[in-house]
């Protein structure tokens, strides 16, 4: 299950979320009618994303990207989506999961007669099945030197691992998950579309590994015994072959000639890629279990700059536009005419990492290093101008508006870091020069501009940073591949559940890309993912807070404004603070 993205959007740079349930409102209703929003059937609308497409898989970890997620979730269903008010809402067109025992918790999936891929396929157990074995690391038996994990997902395994091997319906469309213990985000198994869904096909992910069909895919999962850490075993080749796939067999900046690998379940089929610029989807004429939408057609135009994006709306080259706002964001949008204006906050934020490797691997050089990172100074030159109230995010697990955010940011160590001290840096460094290669979306105008102020700062202190700048289209993949040594970017959360946490900074988490490691910080999350209670799961990530504080991990930068805007001639468009952003109710996107 994931959680968020690299903001994998809304501008943001990146993909994976911290658990943000105090926002959330689980009220696990059914599928709404599509809303009173107006407007005429067909047309066609083109929106603006801060991120080049890479991949038609958004739930592997270098796929887990914003833009990558969005036209996931265009051209995908599942048993629920969230709306605007952060509620889970039931899709009972697409298939119902009930809830059969508390103890054990046992929850069982049934897929509707007629779900179907684009291909004409009925979405099936199958593909269930393999979705819970890229979720669920059952397999994985890897330990520090040996063992094998085997599906390259961003999601966190933690609460799909605690399920046992799943029971099969025989009406071939259901499945039935038994926990060993309670887990807090069960609702979210299965997540929503773009966010770790019903996303990949088994049967296309089955013949593309060498397997004769889906349920030939389906014995091959039968028959392999969960793995075990602490007695490892050679990689099964077939099972290898089938994560491989799925971890890579769907990246791509263009269009494949093979149409199996961008198979739709959801309102939209994808019609045309250009690389770096521009996909183009189409309604899917057979879709009807779900939300009906209104547009015929969806043109998503790559534009990094949040001005190239204004300009593009005054224009009329897109009609909705949700960029990572600068200074004079609300402002030049203020001067159009004809423009609907949302502005509030994100569920997301910016921030920088360090490695725990290399020039960064002794924790007074990160400590050093921390020190030097003028955190007052970017929050006035890249937020100020939106929101004069902004000051630096204290916490790596809340914002401001939640209950616990004050407490934790009191007791976590964020004082430390507080402000520049160059004289405190140079000490801890004791007349070392290390290099920083950084990495950041060069892209991103928000992001040079971090880069550049940290830089500035670092120097100061002795530190020699080089710019490890990456295009739009590719800084995302190289997360976590040793290439650099601290990197900025931003993570967008989905308002529930709690997941999101481990996801990020548990040790192997699927998101962990600077391979944080912390023995009490584990434990404490292992136990935040079978809490259901609201008090002590906000106990439990106060104590992990300051376990990442503690160990010099980074610091966060600020809380992302969310300005979105749309042209008067658009219905439909309305705020939405998490990872799905403008996306979230596409079905009701029209052409007035």
């Amino acid at each position: 299950m994931r959680f968020g993205r690299i903001s994998k959007a809304v501008g943001v740079a990146a993909a994976a979320a911290l658990a943000l349930s105090a926002c959330a409102g689980n009220g696990g209703g059914t599928t709404p009618t599509t809303a009173a929003a107006g407007g005429q059937q067909g047309g066609s609308v083109a929106v603006a994303e801060t991120n080049g497409f890479s991949s038609f898989n958004p739930g592997t970890a270098d796929g887990n990207s914003d833009v990558n997620g969005h036209i996931g979730y265009a051209t995908h269903s599942s048993f629920i989506y969230i709306d605007d008010k952060l509620n889970i809402v039931r899709n009972e067109k697409f298939g119902k999961y009930e809830k059969l025992s508390d103890n054990p918790l046992t929850v069982k999936y049934t897929v509707n007669e007629g779900v179907k891929w684009s291909d004409g396929t009925q979405v099936s157990a199958a593909d269930l099945l393999l979705s819970w074995a890229s979720g669920s690391g059952y397999y994985d038996d890897a330990e520090a030197k040996t063992g094998t994990t085997y599906f390259k997902t961003a999601a966190d395994t933690s609460g799909l691992n605690l399920t046992d091997f799943p029971e099969l319906g025989s009406d071939g469309r259901s499945l039935t998950l038994k926990y060993s213990k309670p887990f807090a985000d069960w609702e979210l198994a299965y997540s929503f579309p773009g966010n770790g869904g019903v996303d990949i096909p088994a049967h296309v992910v089955a013949k593309q590994a060498g397997l004769k069909d889906a349920q030939a895919l389906v014995d091959l999962l039968k028959g392999i015994k969960r793995g075990d850490s602490t007695s490892p075993q050679p990689a099964n080749a077939e099972l290898m072959a089938v994560a491989d796939f799925w971890s890579t067999g769907f990246e791509s900046k263009t269009l494949p000639s093979d149409p199996n690998l961008y198979l739709s379940n959801g309102p939209y089929i994808i019609k045309s890629v250009v690389p770096e610029q521009s996909v183009t989807l189409v309604r899917n004429k057979d879709y009807n279990w779900g939300p009906t939408p209104k547009l015929d057609e969806i043109v998503v135009r790559t534009i990094g700059a949040a001005p190239a994006q204004v300009q593009a709306l005054k224009n009329g080259e897109v009609d909705i536009i949700n960029p990572q706002a600068s200074a004079d964001t609300v402002d030049q949008l203020k001067a159009l005419s004809g423009v609907n204006l949302l502005v509030g906050n994100q569920l997301s934020y910016d921030h920088l990492d360090l490695n725990f490797s290399g020039p960064l691997a002794e924790q007074s050089v990160r400590e050093a290093f921390l020190k030097t990172v003028p955190r007052k100074d970017i929050v006035d030159k890249i937020i100020k101008k939106i929101d004069p109230e902004a000051k630096p995010l204290d916490s790596q697990i809340f914002v401001p508006a939640q209950a616990a955010y004050a407490d934790s940011a009191a007791k976590n160590g964020s004082s430390l870091y507080q402000d520049v001290d160059i004289d405190g840096a140079k000490k801890l460094l004791n007349g070392a020069t290390p290099e920083i290669r950084i990495m950041y979306n060069k892209d991103n105008p928000n992001r040079v501009d971090a880069y550049s102020l940290i830089r500035e700062s670092a120097t100061k202190a002795g530190f020699k940073i080089v710019d490890g700048g990456l295009g739009k289209a590719d800084w995302s993949s190289s997360l976590g591949d040793g290439s650099y040594d601290a990197t900025i970017f931003g993570w967008i959360n989905s308002g529930v559940g709690v997941s999101g946490t481990p996801q990020i900074f548990k040790t192997g988490g699927g998101s962990n890309f600077n391979v944080f490691s912390d023995s009490d910080a584990d434990k404490a999350m292992d136990e935040l993912i079978v809490t259901t209670d609201k008090a002590k799961q906000d106990e439990l990530q106060t104590k992990i807070d300051a376990s990442i504080w503690q160990s010099a991990y980074g610091v966060p930068l600020f809380q992302s404004p969310d300005v979105k805007a749309s042209s008067d001639q658009i219905s439909g468009v309305t705020a939405m603070p998490n990872q799905t952003g403008v996306w979230w109710n596409v079905w009701d996107w029209s052409r007035k």
